[in-house]
């Protein structure tokens, strides 16, 4: 056996985050490509080592038992899903073992999980869609969408895009053909030359409320008012609050907003979340599913110990969603975001909600909780909802000072999520309650929520 070998291999189980695999003579075998269990694929050996193997061009032989039928007529080429060919609930199986077998298989003690909490939707539940313009092939004609599986140039149109609502699929649909139509480029990431870069479309899903972003280069010298008239006259089953027109020169593809024009209404829109108000900027992190927020700040509050007259800090707080959810009960939290728009903005909504027991600070979260200490101030509560790729030993280790009794830990990705319950448990900690919430169906990602307490907290 040797690379260029064609391997046939039947699909065992899949490693979060979506690393299928089987064996073949006691060694994994990993194909590149959205299997799922029960499945018989074969395909052409790309990596051979001692312990593994990876296959790529991949073909399924043998459907799973269970495999459905996508309802997307993107699934097969869009890299935007990944288990549309499972129903939901097998989806929720699949996702609630692979967080079962990482707290087993790192010997962690998940206390009483209570499994996972489902999404109220499957299809249509993002408030948020950053879409590309690109081509599907070299020299092809001007595409707007995700990026086709496995690719990391290639875009593919989504027309019918069952993540989106009606409104952002017609808005999608629309832009596409009106630059189509104008023969305009889009921006190449290599050489560094195009004007059309990106269309983010986001909404309050409980405020009807739409804002649409173009974002292009100032490579030329174009009238917008055409495609702005043409997106106000589209027939909407929401309003849309604002249009915006943002001038992206950097190098990076992250959305970046160098100058920006307001085409129509405003800047911002808003959302509610479990009767709080929030006022949410273009370039905002905001949960991208509002109905599965409010199931996973449920959990949150679900979780927490009693917060009367209690100090709670509330790290990489964001917009604050979560300190100002909480704060009804507490005495007093502090928000610590490093982005300062967020924090900007967490506190103005904080105003919005009239919540005056809630202060946010924009600053490094190892810095500014040194700061607090050195201020006198100590938390009773911890809540940390980190970023991918978690807290890490040393802000844990700073974190760990405080020598607080309860930690609320909120986690977008499992992995690093079950490195950081390594650290605290070897600090004295343990998992009292933990849970996950699928926030994000049909594709791998999944949120976690534990509740933490010190040890000697829980003899006394």
């Amino acid at each position: 056996m040797r690379k260029g070998d064609q391997l046939t291999v039947e699909i065992i189980d899949v490693k979060f985050p979506n690393k299928p695999y089987g064996f073949f003579e006691n060694r994994k075998v990993y194909p590149k490509s959205n299997c799922i269990p029960g499945q018989i694929v074969t395909g052409i050996i790309k990596r051979l080592k001692k312990d593994k193997i990876e296959i790529g061009n991949i073909e399924v032989i043998k459907k799973a038992e269970n495999q459905t039928e996508p309802e997307c007529i993107h699934f097969e080429m869009c890299g935007g899903c990944t288990y549309q060919h499972l129903s939901y609930n097998d989806q929720l199986a699949l996702k609630e073992g692979q967080i079962r077998k990482l707290f087993s298989d790192n010997h962690i003690d998940s206390g009483n999980f209570t499994g996972i909490v489902p999404s109220s939707h499957q299809f249509g539940y993002r408030n948020k869609m950053e879409l590309t313009f690109g081509n599907a092939e070299k020299d092809g004609p001007l595409t707007l969408g995700l990026h086709k599986r496995g690719s990391f140039y290639d875009i593919i149109t989504i027309s019918e895009c069952k993540l989106m609502d009606e409104d952002f699929n017609k808005i999608t649909n629309f832009t596409i053909e009106f630059f189509k139509k104008e023969n305009l480029n889009f921006y190449h990431k290599m050489k560094h030359e195009g004007f059309l870069r990106n269309l983010v479309i986001r909404k309050g899903e409980f405020t009807g409320e739409l804002l649409i972003n173009l974002i292009t280069t100032s490579q030329l010298d174009y009238d917008i008012t055409e495609w702005k008239n043409g997106i106000l006259n589209l027939k909407l089953s929401k309003k849309i609050i604002g249009l915006l027109w943002t001038i992206n020169d950097n190098i990076s593809d992250m959305v970046n907003s160098e100058r920006e024009e307001i085409l129509y209404g405003e800047k911002d829109f808003h959302e509610k979340l479990l009767g709080y108000d929030f006022k949410i900027s273009p370039y905002s992190f905001f949960q991208t599913n509002s109905s599965g927020a409010e199931l996973l700040y449920s959990k949150v509050l679900e979780f927490l110990p009693d917060t009367e007259n209690k100090v709670i800090f509330d790290l990489f707080s964001g917009t604050g969603t979560i300190g100002q959810i909480i704060a009804k009960n507490a005495g007093y939290v502090y928000g610590i975001e490093l982005i300062e728009e967020a924090v900007e903005k967490a506190n103005e909504n904080a105003g919005l909600n009239n919540i005056k027991n809630c202060k946010f600070i924009a600053g490094d979260v190892f810095k500014k909780v040194e700061e607090l200490r050195e201020e006198g101030i100590k938390p009773d509560i911890i809540i940390l909802d980190p970023p991918r790729p978690g807290v890490g030993q040393k802000a844990l280790e700073k974190i760990l000072e405080f020598d607080m009794n309860d930690i609320i830990y909120v986690s977008c990705n499992p992995r690093t999520f079950i490195q950081d319950m390594e650290i605290l448990m070897n600090a004295g900690f343990k998992i009292s309650k933990s849970t996950a919430v699928d926030m994000f169906p049909n594709t791998p990602h999944v949120e976690s929520v534990a509740l933490l307490t010190k040890k000697d907290s829980l003899k006394s």
